[in-house]
């Protein structure tokens, strides 16, 4: 059952780390464009990835999960499901973000209670997607081999959206302060 509930979150992070490597490969992209007389440094627009980009690195990391685990045609039939559930809380995940960033960018600087009020909704909707892909992977997950069990979590720990010792980096934290 843990091994399950390990997977399951496993596979939950896979939906989300779209987002996530966008996220935090802004950092890695160039600078941005230099500031104009029309625009100051501090307002500089920042490359956030469209919607079509984040849908390419979903499905590419969808695709290589199910490269990865070696699927056999029994799995095959199994797999659609989790599929289907990898990519809607992959696209909720990413409205989710888009409306944050729309509320960061509006210049509004929410007070306490509405950061905790945020928190909790971002936590209660992460907490609803991870029950979704438990949901989902499980009838898959109990087909597994050991091999294919090992390589599932090989792959989902090089996609973290967390660093190696677990800080968090994307934006479902809440607004930043400043």
């Amino acid at each position: 059952m843990k091994k399950t509930i390990i997977a399951a979150t496993a596979a939950a992070l896979i939906a989300g780390t779209a987002a996530s490597f966008a996220a935090s490969s802004t950092a890695q992209s160039p600078a941005p464009a230099p500031a104009t007389a029309a625009q100051p440094a501090e307002k500089a627009e920042r490359w956030h990835p469209t919607p079509a980009d984040q849908a390419a690195l979903t499905d590419a990391r969808i695709a290589a999960l199910k490269a990865g685990l070696k699927l056999t045609p029994d799995q095959e039939k199994l797999w659609p499901t989790l599929e289907t559930t990898l990519r809607d809380v992959a696209k909720d995940r990413q409205a989710r973000m888009a409306e944050w960033r729309k509320q960061r960018e509006s210049g509004q600087k929410p007070d306490e209670i509405a950061r905790l009020r945020f928190a909790a909704s971002a936590m209660s909707a992460r907490a609803a997607d991870l029950q979704k892909i438990a949901d989902a992977a499980d009838p898959l997950y109990k087909t597994l081999d050991e091999g294919q069990k090992h390589r599932l979590q090989i792959l989902l720990r090089q996609d973290m959206p967390h660093g190696p010792k677990g800080e968090h980096r994307g934006p479902e934290r809440g607004p930043q302060r400043g």
